[in-house]
C-alpha cells in the first residue's frame, strides 16, 4: 500500500471520465430499508441499467455469493452480457458505488494505475451502517490487483470531477462542510485533494441541489465535457434550487484557465420537480439530468418520465458528447433515495 498523499509526486492523476475505461464497477442494492416499498421495480430497472453497461465495457458488480445466482438471473433476463460481466463476493451496506468505491488515478507515463481509498462516513453519518461500504476500495483493490492508496480525509466520488488535465471542481456545501472533516481548514482540504489526486488546481463551487442528502454533489451540478467545456445545470427563477445554481454559474463564468481563457459553460436545464411519496424524509427529490454515465462509446442519460424535459435533456447531452451513443435509463424509482446513475457507479480506468 502507497503512502498517503504520494499520488501527484508519483505520477498519477484522476482520469476525465470520457477517457478510455477499463470496465465500471458498481454495488448491487441489497439493503433491504432501501427501495422499501419498490423494491422489485427498483431491481428490474437497476438490472437494466447494469445490462446497459454491459453491452459496452466490463462491468463488476460488489455482490455477497448467496445473492449472486438470483442476480444473475435479473440480469440475464435485462439482456446482460454474460461475458463482460463478473460478480464480486463484497459486502455492502448501500448502492452508491460512487461514493463508497474507489477513485481509480492513473500515470500517463507508465500506464500504472491506482485506487484512492478515500475514508467514508455515509455522506456526514447520515445513514448508518456504513462500515461495510468503508470497506469496499480495499476488497477491490485485491480482487482486482489494483495498488491501494489511503486518503487519511473523508471525501465521495461523488464530490470529484476532474478534466483530466489537472483542472477539478467541488463543491464547499461538501468538502467544507464539518460533518466531513471538522478538524481540517480548507486549504489542508484543498492540499490533500490535489495530491492525492493529481491536480494542479481546484475550482470551488458554492453547493447543491435543495434536499440533496450528499449536501450538494458536484455530479449532480455541472460535469466537465473536455478540458474546457462543462454542462452545468440551470433552473427556472422561481425554483428553490435557483439562487444556488445561479452562484455557481456565476463562479463558473468568472473562472478563468492558467492560459486565461474561459470555460464554455453549456447550460442543462434540471427535470420539472419531482415529489417524494407522502411522508418521505425530503420535501424534494434532487433529480438532476448531470448525473449521467459515460461508458466507452456510449453515454447512459437519467430520465424521469417527463418525456418533453427527458428529450430535451438527452438531446443536450448528446450534442457534447457527438460520436457517443445516448441511452436513457428510467430513474423515476431510483431517485426515491436521493441519486441516479453517476451516483451507483464508479469508473475503473
Amino acid at each position: 500500500m502507497s503512502e498517503t498523499t504520494s499520488a501527484a509526486e508519483r505520477g498519477f492523476t484522476m482520469p476525465a471520465e470520457r477517457e478510455d475505461q477499463r470496465a465500471i464497477l458498481l454495488s448491487w442494492p441489497l439493503n433491504p430499508a432501501t427501495w422499501e416499498d419498490r423494491r422489485n421495480e427498483l431491481e428490474t430497472t437497476y438490472a437494466g441499467f447494469a445490462a446497459a453497461i454491459s453491452h459496452f465495457e466490463d462491468l463488476k458488480i460488489n455482490c455477497i455469493r448467496t445473492e449472486q445466482p438470483r442476480i444473475s438471473k435479473l440480469l440475464s433476463d435485462a439482456g446482460a452480457d454474460a461475458a463482460r460481466v463478473e460478480l464480486l463476493d463484497v459486502p455492502t451496506n448501500d448502492a452508491w458505488c460512487r461514493d463508497h468505491g474507489p477513485v481509480c488515478l492513473v500515470n500517463r507515463a507508465t500506464g500504472a494505475r491506482l485506487l484512492d481509498h478515500f475514508l467514508y462516513n455515509a455522506w456526514g453519518g447520515k445513514f448508518p451502517p456504513w462500515d461495510l461500504d468503508a470497506a469496499v476500495p480495499e476488497h477491490a483493490a485485491a480482487l482486482l490487483g489494483y495498488e491501494r492508496s489511503v486518503v487519511p480525509m473523508v471525501c465521495e466520488g461523488g464530490a470529484l470531477e476532474s478534466n483530466g488535465a489537472g483542472l477539478m471542481m467541488t463543491t464547499e456545501s461538501v468538502m467544507l462542510n464539518p460533518n466531513r472533516n471538522p478538524t481540517m481548514t480548507r486549504a489542508q482540504i484543498g492540499d490533500m485533494l490535489m495530491r492525492s489526486l493529481g491536480m494542479d488546481e481546484i475550482l470551488w463551487l458554492k453547493g447543491g441541489l435543495f434536499c440533496d442528502d450528499t449536501d450538494g454533489h458536484i455530479d449532480t451540478l455541472v460535469r466537465f465535457v473536455t478540458a474546457d467545456t462543462v454542462l452545468a445545470c440551470v433552473a427556472p427563477d422561481d425554483s428553490p434550487n435557483a439562487p444556488m445554481l445561479n452562484e455557481n454559474l456565476r463562479r463558473l463564468h468568472e473562472y478563468r484557465t492558467r492560459l486565461g481563457r474561459p470555460l464554455n459553460v453549456i447550460p442543462l436545464p434540471l427535470p420539472a420537480p419531482v415529489a417524494p411519496p407522502d411522508g418521505w424524509r425530503e420535501e424534494m427529490l434532487p433529480a438532476s439530468y448531470a448525473n449521467y454515465l459515460l461508458v466507452n462509446g456510449a453515454v447512459l442519460a437519467p430520465s424521469y418520465r417527463q418525456p418533453r424535459n427527458d428529450a430535451r435533456a438527452a438531446s443536450i447531452i448528446g450534442e457534447a458528447f457527438p460520436g457517443r451513443t445516448v441511452v436513457q435509463i428510467d430513474c423515476a424509482d431510483i431517485i426515491l433515495e436521493g441519486g441516479a446513475l453517476h451516483c451507483l457507479s464508479q469508473n475503473l480506468f
